[in-house]
């Protein structure tokens, strides 16, 4: 059960009823998450600024492999749940892809070295080693694209922060549990 109060639709801020329209628009349904940011729409939109300006940082292959291994890394299952939905039916990734990624793999050795230090930078926080830069760095990324992995990792850790500390109710269909050990 959420812990956080989420707004009833007749109490939502003027502010942030747009917003909701346009998410409503996406999912066919305003994911909860959504509803209980709605409650302060600044944070709501901070929220949906960085989501739309990382849009662009990189393909969403790999955004969505960022998001599968950091939700992973921080045990976040609505997050896990969202963006395997959203990697599926949005992304076009296969089961398999998104199992890999919540794991730190991928059977594209690009993508792999990407879910690998995601995770890392998430169970280092941040502290990670000169050989994880250098994996990274020779699986192809330029010091520009490891700062926007950096960046939309920390964009995950933000709503899987949100989430977890709600205990937000699962509104997407619900995956297994794959908690590995790296």
């Amino acid at each position: 059960m959420p812990r956080l109060n989420a707004p009833a639709p007749d109490a939502v801020p003027a502010s942030a009823k747009g917003v909701l329209d346009q998410v409503g628009a996406q999912f066919g349904f305003v994911p909860d998450m959504f509803t209980t940011l709605a409650s302060n729409p600044a944070v709501l939109d901070v929220v949906m600024t960085l989501q739309a300006a990382l849009s662009r940082v990189l393909d969403a292959k790999t955004r969505h492999t960022i998001a599968l291994a950091v939700s992973e890394a921080n045990d976040c299952d609505y997050c896990l749940a969202l963006h395997s939905y959203v990697s599926s039916e949005l992304g076009g990734m296969s089961r398999k892809d998104i199992d890999l990624a919540r794991a730190g793999r991928s059977t594209d050795p690009k993508l792999a070295a990407v879910a690998r230090f995601a995770q890392q930078v998430v169970d280092f926080r941040g502290q990670v080693s000169d050989a994880d830069l250098a994996e990274v760095r020779s699986a192809g990324y330029t010091d520009p694209q490891i700062l926007s992995i950096i960046t939309v990792a920390v964009q995950v850790l933000l709503t899987n922060f949100i989430n977890n500390v709600n205990q937000t109710g699962i509104d997407f269909p619900d995956v297994p549990a794959t908690r590995t050990t790296r």
